[in-house]
Order: structure tokens, then C-alpha cells, then sequence
């Protein structure tokens, strides 16, 4: 390991850090703890902070215009997948730091939540071309890494991602939500031109094997297969529902065989009454869906996934 770091090439890379993620306390030593390592590797990191209002497109741009070809993420999924959003159609490669709560894009992609061996793949793991999906909803097309939910999830997620981080007092919204959701006649053509059409509360599209508190809905190699995995919950009831958020599938225990599994190349969604639309934590509104895969449309630094092969 050490003769590999004497003879590498110092590198310039953006380092864009996220310090609300994860523990709020663990940011400075954590920060420090990635500029030892990425020092130890020869990388010269030029360091970007983020914030709630920050425009990471602007910051993408620049970097790349002054030479930087390799942008690093050290923060969870939601800071993952805004970097991803402002690197699509650049020939730029994303490495990941993972140090948010679930890490799903790291943990789907083989790069261990230990910060040396994370950043030890930015010089000995490979770039890989994934696919990314994409969803067009209200005419405004947005790609997403991990998952597209429509319906209950969607309408769910701002509170149960408050609790997730410590703020109770949301459990009376997200208990709220709950009760009072309707469901709604969804609608579904396959890109074989299968209709499916029935009552339910929600679908999940996913282009990760891993989503949600890491439950495994896809192949190991979900991200560069070609196809996204679609959930359809349209026999499940709400508390069903609630079992699949705390308890999860493809775990400790076979996928609900009431969860309808579809592998897909697009897939449109109609649903009556309108339900909420959300890509990677972002919400796109009501109405009608297109989702469809983009193949190879972003570089990765990429660990080993055999390890997740079969959890």
C-alpha cells in the first residue's frame, strides 16, 4: 500500500463536502480524517462546502473549465445524488465518502463506509460507466441514481426523513399522512407494451439494488445493467406498507410476493386521483410519469460489489 501512494501522481480534485450530513458533531474530525487520507494518496483537494442554497451546477462547471476531472462526495445519498444531477452530460467522474446515514449509492457500488479504504478506491478501485434513470414529470425531465416513488412514499418522505434525523416532533405529520391517504387507480405500461392497472397506494423505481435502510431490490449490478427495477404495492395495505419501511425485503427474509416486480427498460405511470411524484428525495408534483433508463451516463469510482452479491 505505501510503495503504491510514493509512486502515484498528485491529482487535483473537487472535494465537495456536506457538513449536515450524518452527525452534525462528527463533521470536523471527519473532514480532517478525509484530507489526511486523500494527502496520504497524493490528491490535492480544493474544498467546497455545502449548503441548503448552494448551486452545485455552477461549482461543477467551474471546476471542470479549470481542469478537474474527478469530483469526490463526502456526505449521504441526498448529497450524492445532487452532485450526480450537476455532472450529467460531463465527462467528469464522481468519487463517494460516504458518511451520511444509509449510504445506499456507496453501499449499492462497493465503496465501504471506513474512510481510508473509501478513499483508497479513488486510486485503486475503477471507473465505471452506470446508468441513471430518468423521469419526466409536468414536461421537466430529471435524472435520479437512485429511486423514483410515486404515491404514499412520495407523500411520506419529508417527515419520516425529519424523524429519521432526530426530529420526533414530525411523527404526529408522518402518523397524520398516513391515516388520511387515499389510494389511487395506478396505471402502468411496461416498455413491452404490458398495461397494468390496478388500486393501490405506491411504486418505487429503482436503479440501485439498494434503497431505503438498505434493502436489496435488485441484482448486485442493478446500476449498469440496462434496466430499472419496478415495485408495484397494489395488494398491500398502508400498515403493510409501514411493515415494508421498518422491515424491509430481500433481507433476512424472500420479497413479499405481493409486491409486483417488474424489470424494465420505461415504464409510464397514471394514477387517478393524482399522486405525489418524487426522484431522489425531491419532489416533482402530481401527475403523469414517463421513467426510462439513460445507459452508461455517468462515471463512477466503483469498489468491489461481491460482497453485497446475495444479502
Amino acid at each position: 500500500m505505501e510503495v503504491l501512494k510514493t509512486n502515484v501522481l498528485p491529482m487535483r480534485i473537487k472535494l465537495i463536502f456536506n457538513p449536515g450530513s450524518g452527525s452534525n458533531d462528527d463533521s470536523p474530525q471527519q473532514m480532517l480524517a478525509v484530507i489526511k487520507e486523500m494527502q496520504a494518496w497524493k490528491f490535492i483537494p480544493e474544498i467546497y462546502l455545502t449548503a441548503p442554497d448552494c448551486n452545485l451546477k455552477t461549482v461543477v462547471e467551474e471546476a471542470i473549465a479549470q481542469g478537474i476531472e474527478l469530483f469526490v462526495v463526502c456526505g449521504g445519498d441526498g448529497t450524492v445524488t445532487a452532485v450526480t444531477k450537476a455532472m450529467v452530460g460531463s465527462n467528469a467522474t464522481l468519487g463517494i465518502v460516504p458518511t451520511g446515514t444509509q449510504n445506499n449509492v456507496a453501499l449499492s457500488l462497493g465503496i465501504p463506509t471506513d474512510i481510508p479504504a473509501a478513499v483508497a478506491i479513488l486510486r485503486e478501485g475503477r471507473d465505471l460507466k452506470i446508468d441513471l434513470g430518468m423521469v419526466t414529470c409536468n414536461n421537466v425531465s430529471t435524472p435520479f441514481i437512485e429511486l423514483c416513488s410515486v404515491g404514499l412514499f412520495s407523500t411520506l418522505f419529508p417527515s419520516g426523513d425529519d424523524i429519521q434525523h432526530g426530529n420526533i416532533a414530525r411523527i404526529g405529520d408522518f402518523l397524520g399522512i398516513l391515516a388520511t391517504s387515499p389510494p389511487s387507480e395506478i396505471h402502468l405500461i411496461l416498455d413491452d407494451n404490458r398495461e397494468i392497472s390496478e388500486l393501490g397506494h405506491a411504486a418505487l423505481i429503482s436503479n440501485m439494488p439498494y434503497i431505503g435502510l438498505n434493502y436489496k431490490v435488485g441484482a448486485v449490478d442493478a446500476y449498469h445493467d440496462g434496466f430499472l427495477d419496478v415495485l408495484f404495492f397494489s395488494d398491500l395495505s398502508k400498515l403493510d406498507l409501514i411493515g415494508y419501511i421498518l422491515n424491509g425485503v430481500g433481507t433476512d427474509s424472500p420479497e413479499d410476493p405481493r409486491i409486483q416486480h417488474y424489470r424494465v427498460r420505461e415504464v409510464v405511470i397514471d394514477t387517478e386521483p393524482s399522486m405525489s411524484v418524487m426522484a431522489d428525495g425531491i419532489s416533482l408534483g402530481e401527475g403523469s410519469v414517463r421513467i426510462e433508463v439513460q445507459r452508461q451516463a455517468l462515471t463512477v469510482m466503483v469498489g468491489s460489489t461481491e460482497s453485497n452479491d446475495g444479502q
